[in-house]
């Protein structure tokens, strides 16, 4: 699926979380384990949010990277979602 140019932005459901860190080893600059051993997104500033369905821009040049993440999530809990519109194009609810 292409997104073009469009913003994208990054958020995970901690709920289905499985601790893998596999989302961390991919884009370590949008992921990060916490000590409770879930993973979470990171803002620019590399600050963890740890609200729930916090989310943060994918970066373009990280967006394969973010892609991959999601795609081996063993939990499904990544979601990839236009900014525009709100609607997932990588994830377990993508089209």
């Amino acid at each position: 699926m292409s997104t073009g140019d469009e913003a994208l932005e990054v958020w995970i459901d901690q709920d289905l979380c499985t601790g893998d860190g596999i989302c961390a080893q991919y884009a370590p600059e949008v992921f990060e384990l916490d000590i409770d051993g879930l993973a979470y997104v990171k803002s620019g500033d590399d600050e963890l949010l740890q609200d729930k369905g916090a989310t943060t821009p994918v970066p373009l040049p990280l967006l394969d990277d973010v892609v991959d993440s999601a795609k081996e999530c063993p939990g499904d809990c990544i979601h990839v979602r236009r900014v525009s519109d709100s609607v997932e194009v990588y994830g377990p609810d993508a089209d």
